[in-house]
């Protein structure tokens, strides 16, 4: 099973607000999730991101690859892999 750690979209129509998720790579994008690590807010100036450092650095130590954006997110956050 191939785990990516990607963003589930959330939010009204042209507000988008997206949660951190872990999920199989086959599900759909706002699909079922193994867990949430975070959230990501594009909206406000500067954009803001919550990340849970222990989970992400745990999923990233078991094989889970981040996407591109999820990986500037996690790499602004301090987390590396």
């Amino acid at each position: 099973m191939a785990v990516k750690i990607r963003l589930r979209r959330m939010g009204k129509k042209k507000e988008p607000f997206y949660r951190i998720v872990v999920a199989d790579s086959r599900t759909k994008r706002d699909g079922r999730c193994i867990e949430e690590i975070g959230t990501y807010d594009p909206n406000s100036d500067p954009s803001t991101f919550k990340v849970d450092e222990e989970a992400a650095k745990k999923w990233l130590a078991a094989g889970a690859q981040p996407t591109e954006v999820v990986a500037k997110i996690l790499k602004l956050a301090g987390i590396e892999k």
